[in-house]
């Protein structure tokens, strides 16, 4: 696809509502707490190898922490993850593309819905965006099942549409849970051949991750490996993955790469 490589790292940017799926209560100030530790705490890592990456925001998060948004903006590309984590009308579409473009001084140009959830691209390209990322093409129990969707950036109706990476041949996921569950060389090695096949690597995380949840009665999956552990993964991936490719923003890839 192109000649160096490109390496897409994203975080979706929320309040952390996670626990709220499991049944267990979360007041809404350490919900913001955590999603605002976790940012600071990727924010550390990103800045200290000086590498691009894209930030798919909540507008309610950065109504939350509108200076540490505005700051992140001025390396990275702020993205919408729609106005809210739990809820989702179809005006939040534009309601949050315009607020974090009144936060951040910048063009929002991409999409990712929570929990990938599925979206009518033309209610998003209406809404004025230049690309959506809310697919994993891989099957998640209980999620989603898209397997027959392309596995790498294709247009639909015109549409730009990002998938976020899987492995090159049984469409193993690549994101977030993968990272902390499987070990370090697996995980890595999938990643490289991905990269090498597709001429770019489009992965995912979440800042909250990169804090202490081991208190709330979550999955074990979902919280192992967290705040120094993984932040040490996420270093090491980083470096390894620079030996490898260049770091870019999701609209700098489509336009120079894509485009």
């Amino acid at each position: 696809m192109n000649v160096n490589p490109s390496i897409l790292l994203t975080f979706d940017v929320e309040e952390f509502d996670l626990p709220l799926e499991y049944n267990v209560p979360i007041a809404v100030n350490e919900q913001m707490e955590i999603g605002r530790a976790g940012t600071v705490e990727i924010q550390a890592i990103i800045e200290q190898h000086k590498i691009n990456t894209t930030l798919f925001t909540t507008a309610n998060f950065a109504d939350h922490y509108p200076a540490l948004i505005k700051n992140l903006s001025q390396r990275h590309e702020i993205a919408s993850h729609t106005y809210y984590h739990s809820k989702f009308e179809k005006a939040d579409l534009l309601s949050s593309k315009n607020r974090l473009e009144q936060i951040t001084d910048a063009q929002v140009n991409g999409l990712r819905m929570p929990r990938f959830k599925k979206i009518d691209v033309d209610w998003v390209k209406d809404a004025g965006y230049k690309y959506d990322s809310s697919i994993n093409p891989t099957y998640i129990p209980g999620r989603y099942n898209n397997l027959k969707i392309p596995r790498t950036v294709y247009k639909q109706n015109g549409f730009t549409i990002l998938p976020v990476s899987v492995s090159t041949t049984i469409r193993f996921p690549l994101f977030w849970m993968a990272f902390k569950n499987i070990p370090y060389t697996i995980y890595k090695k999938m990643a490289l051949d991905a990269l090498k096949k597709d001429g770019y690597l489009s992965l995912y995380f979440h800042p909250w991750e990169f804090t202490d949840i081991t208190k709330f009665n979550i999955p074990f999956y979902i919280k192992r490996l967290c705040k120094n552990q993984l932040s040490d993964r996420l270093n090491m991936l980083i470096a390894d993955l620079k030996n490898e490719g260049e770091f870019k923003t999701v609209s700098e890839f489509l336009k120079k790469d894509c485009g």
